[in-house]
């Protein structure tokens, strides 16, 4: 990790503060592309991860959104709370799972709340490059919009759509309009809630899977009782290994010495898919269509419903 100044601390809306960091000799950072993320060490040396939502060609900067999470482990309060302009903090260097494909040139963005960070870069991304967007973003209200005022700018007029629900299941916006028909060929990039995402993956089982791409800040939520353990048996070596309540198939084959290709490891890049040859599956991904979900898995969040389940590895 490298060290940088924090430069920015400032509200820009209701519980989400924007921060900015620099090198502190005014050096070029790290380049990134719209999608990526940075890990911060935070107050208390916790390690999150904030998506970049500033100009991939800024780079004298490296700018997050953070939003208060009041239930969770506090690190985003301390982060809002306790670091301040001026402040030398520990950032990774820029990773991307959530990349935009370099020859699409149509885009539908889909965002939900703090959904819109990894999506503002990719805006701006997509309007130097000349390309064409849409926008879906879903807020509770005006107040917690975040980059509301940006979005509004008259020249975006014709492709953003905000819609503020109240918290109100009444005032759900709906969604099919936009998802019945890929357009143009147009690649679909959806970032918010679990409940969104899910329910946009849902909408989306006729597009092309390579066209439908998810980001999720935490993997998908445990049964109201916990996990179950289960065993998991590799067919090509005949090996049944015991995977805990508290581990991922993904976690019990690395332990075990086995070179397992993984990134977001939260159900939502496909990138540690494996082919199920027995067993019945407990998907908990954002990526697998209904028709893949009869014999693949991602192993990094799913798990077997009964005592154990078979892969061909």
């Amino acid at each position: 990790m490298m060290p940088l100044r924090v430069t920015r601390n400032e509200p820009i809306a209701d519980g989400i503060h924007l921060f900015e960091f620099r090198e502190p000799g005014g050096l070029a950072l790290p380049e990134f592309s719209a999608g990526a993320h940075i890990a911060v060490r935070v107050p208390g040396g916790a390690i999150r991860k904030y998506s970049l939502c500033n100009d991939p060609t800024e780079r004298d900067r490296y700018q997050v959104a953070v939003k208060r999470d009041t239930k969770g482990s506090g690190a985003s309060g301390d982060l809002i709370d306790k670091v301040k302009a001026g402040d030398t903090i520990m950032i990774g260097e820029p990773v991307n799972d959530f990349a935009l494909p370099p020859r699409a040139q149509d885009f539908l963005f889909i965002a939900g709340g703090i959904g819109i960070t990894p999506i503002m870069a990719m805006i701006r991304q997509v309007r130097r490059d000349g390309k064409r967007f849409r926008l879906v973003y879903i807020a509770h209200s005006p107040g917690t919009a975040a980059f509301r005022e940006e979005l509004s700018a008259p020249e975006l007029r014709d492709a953003v759509t905000i819609h503020y629900d109240h918290g109100d299941p009444a005032h759900l916006f709906d969604l099919k309009p936009f998802l019945k028909e890929r357009l143009n060929r147009e690649h679909l990039y959806c970032c918010g809630p679990r409940s969104l995402m899910e329910a946009v993956r849902e909408m989306t089982d006729h597009w092309s899977p390579a066209a439908v791409h998810f980001e999720a800040f935490t993997p998908a939520a445990r049964p109201t009782g916990g996990d179950r353990a289960f065993r998991v048996k590799l067919a090509k070596t005949g090996t049944t290994l015991d995977v805990p309540a508290d581990k991922s198939i993904l976690e019990v084959l690395r332990a075990n010495g086995l070179d397992v290709p993984s990134s977001c490891e939260t159900g939502t890049c496909g990138t540690c898919r494996a082919k199920v040859l027995a067993g019945e599956v407990d998907h908990r991904d954002l990526v697998l269509s209904h028709a893949e979900k009869a014999d693949t898995m991602m192993i990094c969040v799913s798990r077997a419903k009964g005592d154990e389940i078979t892969l061909d590895r």
